[in-house]
């Protein structure tokens, strides 16, 4: 599989960067001397495999971790940390602007990408402390090779001139950025999570390709820096797998934050300039250019499949990475699969939760099964977009009957006060029913917010029961409760109410 190489910046790491790679990726590393055997053998130091080798030699398990770059993958590295930290430092760059509507007056306002940056990179350095090589190797009890893992016949993995003899194996390579195959873009030159935040410049004109949550965050966070930013896809609408009322939300704060839009649209080709690139794209039967200076590619994932050996070990996978059961067990009884390199949902939490998965499965006569996970997820905008199980779409295409609980957030005195009235919590239940199937939350911490649906699903509570619990007031997790009180509203037929006018009638 060829991979196109996303822009190669030419900038020099700063003290936080160095002091990250020194635990995460240390230069000099030396690997260890090979047990005669392991109970597990982990590919991949993400959070899947690091989570997996853990977990694995916490209960006692002889353990070998293999990592061909650095340790924590692309959350810590390149992807929800650094995002996170980013996404915060525009927040208050949005907060600062909002504040004439409080009476807050602020005079001289300006951005500092350097400080910003750089706060982001302390904090990644910071945290991975928790990811590096020595503790897994001298707190976990984990031997850690660094180097390329390769599948060889006889239950064997080979790294370097070492061999690893296993009685299992676990997979958990993760995916990476790809990019779309638009003539001129690779000679253009562009970014993707793996090199924007290496950053030393603020981008004047940023065209970013994607309009999935990665797309979305990094559109709304450059537009608030104070870029120019275009943002375009071929979906008709942004985050194309949450609930449409959502996608409009998040549109429309990208719109006030000053994000231009092209949705519905095919990119035609890329043009390199002296004085920046040129997007030609094409919709409605129109073509426009669109002058930028840096590309930002958010338009999907691709599994880290190569070299492994796969192959040779009898593992079937494909484009969408390494195939696996119910139980994550690959067609190898003796290997198995976790996190984005064999799941659909490419999150970190299922990245965790999937290994956990795996250490019982693999070690002991565990059943557990990743498809009974209630899974929420959530989109760092602001609003952000949180999500667990089912949406409309996925229950009328499995023809399932429901019921819909909305409470607009102006409904909610917190909101109000907040200045944060735009969004809403919708619930699914089955029909007649208070069972969840499915809510989102768009609010502007709707991601903390779904946890108590999420529990709720979890241990089978239905909507009526969130009516029951107490909530702090004023909170925006009120409009939780408030769904849960229009269900019981629900309950209140014309002969429930003749019954209940009745009881009250005799015992007066």
């Amino acid at each position: 599989m060829n991979r196109i190489e996303p822009l190669q910046l030419e900038t020099a790491f700063s003290a936080h960067d160095r002091r990250r790679f020194a635990l995460v990726q240390p230069a000099d590393w030396q690997n260890p001397v090979p047990k005669d055997k392991y109970d597990l053998v982990v590919i991949g130091a993400g959070a899947a495999g690091l989570i997996t080798a853990a977990g694995a030699a916490g209960v006692g398990a002889k353990v070998a971790l293999v990592e061909r770059g650095a340790m924590g993958g692309d959350c810590l590295n390149v992807g929800c940390v650094p995002s996170k930290g980013l996404i915060r430092a525009a927040r208050a760059m949005a907060a600062v602007k909002q504040a004439t509507d409080f009476g807050v007056h602020v005079e001289g306002l300006r951005f500092d990408l350097e400080v910003a940056f750089e706060r982001m990179r302390k904090i990644r350095a910071d945290i991975s402390q928790v990811d590096a090589a020595a503790r897994y190797r001298d707190e976990l009890g984990v031997d850690v090779f660094l180097g390329q893992a390769t599948f060889a016949a006889g239950q064997r993995v080979v790294v370097g001139d070492l061999e690893l003899r296993y009685k299992k194996a676990v997979v958990a390579t993760g995916a990476r950025a790809a990019a779309p195959p638009v003539p001129g873009l690779a000679e253009a030159g562009f970014h993707t999570n793996e090199t924007i935040f290496d950053l030393r410049r603020l981008p004047q004109r940023l065209f970013v390709l994607g309009g999935g949550p990665i797309g979305c965050e990094l559109a709304q966070t450059f537009a608030r820096f104070g870029s120019q930013v275009t943002l375009a896809d071929m979906a008709p609408r942004l985050l194309n797998n949450d609930e449409p009322e959502a996608a409009a939300a998040v549109q429309a704060a990208l719109g006030r934050d000053g994000v231009a839009m092209k949705l519905g649209v095919q990119i035609l080709r890329v043009e390199a300039h002296a004085d920046g690139k040129q997007v030609f794209i094409e919709g409605d039967g129109k073509t426009e250019t669109v002058e930028c200076d840096d590309i930002l590619v958010a338009a999907g994932r691709k599994p880290n499949v190569e070299q492994l050996g796969l192959d040779e070990a009898g593992v079937v996978f494909g484009p969408r990475g390494v195939q696996v059961d119910a139980r994550l067990r690959t067609s190898n009884p003796n290997i198995y699969a976790c996190g984005d390199i064999a799941l659909p949902l490419q999150f970190t939490h299922i990245a965790d939760a999937s290994a956990r998965i795996v250490i019982q499965n693999a070690l002991f006569f565990g059943r557990k099964k990743w498809t009974d996970l209630v899974v929420p997820w959530a989109t760092y905008t602001d609003p952000e977009v949180a999500h667990v199980g089912k949406t409309r779409r996925q229950l009328e295409e499995a023809d399932i009957a429901y019921d819909e609980y909305n409470v607009p957030l102006h409904d909610v005195d917190r909101a109000l006060l907040d200045g944060e009235s735009d969004g809403f919590v919708l619930v699914l239940t089955a029909k007649g029913q208070d069972k969840i199937l499915g809510a989102t939350i768009v609010a502007s911490h709707a991601g903390d917010m779904i946890n108590e649906v999420t529990l709720a699903m979890q241990t089978g509570k239905g909507l009526g029961s969130l009516a029951t619990v107490i909530h702090p007031y004023p909170t925006q997790a009120e409009a939780i409760r408030k769904a849960g009180d229009a269900y019981k509203r629900t309950r209140l037929t014309p002969r429930v109410a003749k019954l209940l006018r009745f009881l009250i009638r005799i015992r007066q």
